[in-house]
């Protein structure tokens, strides 16, 4: 009788202890989804934000192209004086390329300064450069025209030096990276991030048969 007692004492606190165990897995199984869901969240947000703060630059950065586009064309008075405009007969590259006074292009610039491929591969490059940053397609493609472009203007400019070519400083802030190395790293990581696809027509484009298959065209 005694040990009968005994075994069901046992048995009882053998079925508690693990009525226990499975109150404290459940609600540890509870807790472990709960911060799964807290995590996976969190991640949606931040993926979200990242994209919308990419998506806000890209249209920013395209404002710029088309605005220098714009102004180059028209002469609306800022960069370009009114009048003076590309439709007006004015070159794009004619000041800029021929006043450039230092690097070992120099010469070479001279010679492109006003030159009617000049002006249009340059104002070309702005229009398109600018719609595919605003319509968010063909970024990469984007991002190769324009760092050619951020590099040429760059060379022209010439950072690295010290002095211009008739002995006066130069004035450079920085003799690597100045904006247009700047410009340039923006359009790379907005092709590489895919930043087309929010807020503008990226995930439309990538699924056109044209473009389908083909990463360089992204």
């Amino acid at each position: 009788m005694a040990l009968h007692q005994h075994q069901h004492q046992h048995q009882h606190q053998h079925q508690h202890q693990h009525r226990q165990l499975g109150m404290r897995f459940a609600g540890w199984r509870k807790a472990t989804s709960a911060k799964t869901s807290g995590t996976a969240a969190d991640e949606l947000t931040t993926s979200l934000t990242v994209a919308r703060v990419a998506a806000a630059t890209r249209l920013l950065t395209a404002f710029t192209f088309l605005w220098a586009f714009g102004d180059k064309t028209f002469g609306w008075g800022y960069a370009t004086p009114a009048g003076k405009g590309w439709i007006d007969g004015g070159s794009p590259t004619k000041g800029f390329l021929s006043h450039v006074s230092a690097g070992p292009l120099e010469e070479t610039f001279h010679s492109w300064a006003g030159a009617a491929w000049a002006d249009g591969t340059f104002m070309l490059g702005l229009l398109g450069i600018g719609i595919a940053l605003a319509s968010g397609v063909a970024l990469r493609v984007a991002a190769a025209a324009g760092t050619t472009m951020m590099a040429l203007m760059w060379a022209a400019e010439w950072p690295p030096a010290r002095h211009l070519s008739d002995g006066s400083l130069s004035l450079s802030t920085n003799p690597l990276v100045d904006y247009h190395v700047l410009y340039a790293a923006v359009l790379v990581t907005l092709a590489a991030i895919g930043a087309g696809r929010t807020w503008g027509l990226g995930r439309l484009w990538q699924s056109l048969p044209l473009v389908r298959g083909k990463r360089w065209l992204l």
